[in-house]
């Protein structure tokens, strides 16, 4: 077995990427600085990115010495942003600049390296991406589906919001709407009942860095969103349509609309799968949408420690236990429930972490864990949550422990469809 490992990256003020000529690549979990050993890499996905990383310090380890060394004044660390589908075992490794107090953009920065004339990255496949590769779509032809959908749909306001974000933010689950592929979208709601820290829709005025993305500005009607679902489902009779998306805030705040909307839908078809993507701590929301029909739910969560969820999360008037009790109706009513686990090297792997994850799994009967990396400054992020307890396992040892605690759990980063389809009971 070759111990041949990926040399270090880093880059100028032009964000020009270089490979030292010695150093090689190393992670941070958490604060710390760590090697990465070989099982930890594979070749960069296509559909990654590279990022240099602002106000930041590249660090490297000498290979006779293992010594961590910092890289002069002039050149900064190098991270790479992985496409869905792959979950990020390390951060990259580096260390902030004091005196120029840079907040990083909201990213999943990722360790990355140089080795055999390409690049590598300390990553885990966790789901085939291929429906969800950008590379696969045809931008031409999604412009004259978006161009024929608003043409037919004049009225539906819907439409015309998912067509600035499949065309100017290039979100994939609203390009899969006009594209009949898949997983659609069907944003529902203009507030939340959340102000997550990392929210990619909505920053307070004194946030450090701003939304990605613009919320949602007006409330569809039921009749729209019923719309939407059915043109969807009527071109793919398989496909997924979701409430609850990246450019908007709760969609359970919207439960009489969205439990109308898919009785609508129902009265048309019985083709397709009903989802929500939510935080699950509106109760008697999630139940009334729970009834109306739903087939899967998800529900976002990044740490199963309230204190943690507290800190992350800002909930206005709910706890995670009313995320596990929506949870536990759900899956009493034969809808397919995941969860959205925001994952973060160094907090997500220690053991006080996983072995509470494990007891809330169990306790909520979830089907399937979607990995999605958290994307947010570490630095950041780590200021603002409680430090947990335990030794790490690591990325992989927290998914395998996952696994093995929890017999029959699927692990991946997509929505599945569930073995069989639910049947409403009347």
């Amino acid at each position: 077995m070759s111990t041949k490992l990926p040399k270090l990256l880093y880059a100028n003020s032009h964000g020009e990427v270089m490979e030292h000529p010695e150093f090689l690549a190393v992670g941070r979990t958490a604060d710390w600085i760590t090697t990465i050993e070989s099982e930890e890499w594979i070749p960069l996905p296509e559909g990654a990115e590279l990022s240099w990383l602002p106000g930041t310090y590249a660090v490297g380890r000498h290979p006779k010495t293992d010594e961590m060394l910092r890289l002069p004044n002039d050149v900064f660390a190098v991270g790479a942003l992985l496409p869905q589908g792959y979950t990020r075992l390390l951060l990259p490794g580096y260390s902030k600049r004091k005196n120029e107090q840079v907040t990083l953009p909201l990213f999943g920065y990722t360790a990355v390296g140089w080795m055999d004339g390409q690049f590598y990255v300390a990553a885990h496949p966790t789901d085939d991406p291929t429906e969800w590769n950008p590379a696969t779509i045809n931008e031409k032809e999604l412009h004259q589906l978006v161009e024929d959908t608003l043409v037919q749909y004049p009225e539906n306001r819907l439409f015309q919001h998912l067509s600035h974000c499949a065309l100017e933010y290039g979100c994939m689950t609203a390009r899969n709407t006009f594209l009949s592929k898949s997983e659609g979208a069907v944003p529902a709601s203009m507030v939340c009942n959340a102000a997550c820290v990392g929210c990619i829709s909505e920053q307070p005025d004194d946030s450090p860095f701003p939304a990605p993305q613009t919320r949602l500005q007006f409330r569809p009607t039921a009749e729209e969103m019923a719309q939407v679902m059915l043109v969807h489902i009527q071109k793919n009779p398989d496909a997924i349509v979701s409430f609850g998306q990246g450019c908007e805030g709760e969609p359970s705040t919207r439960f009489m609309d969205i439990a109308n909307a898919i009785r609508k839908l129902r009265q048309k078809t019985n083709n397709g799968y009903i989802n929500i993507n939510t935080n699950a701590g509106f109760v008697r929301g999630i139940q009334k949408i729970v009834d109306a029909g739903l087939d899967l739910m998800r529900v976002s969560i990044i740490s199963a420690i309230p204190e943690h969820y507290q800190a992350y999360y800002l909930p206005r008037n709910y706890s995670l236990d009313d995320v596990a009790t929506s949870l536990c109706y759900a899956s009493e009513q034969g809808v397919y429930t995941s969860i959205n686990y925001l994952v973060f090297p160094g907090i997500s792997d220690r053991e006080e972490e996983v072995e509470a994850m494990i007891q809330f799994l169990r306790r909520t009967k979830v089907k399937l864990v979607q990995m999605r990396n958290l994307n947010i400054d570490p630095d950041y992020y780590l200021q603002r949550i409680p430090e947990p307890g335990g030794g790490w396992l690591g990325m992989l040892g927290m998914m395998e422990a996952l696994r093995s605690e929890c017999p029959g759990l699927e692990i991946g980063s997509f929505t599945h469809r569930p073995p069989q389809r639910r049947i409403l009971q009347h």
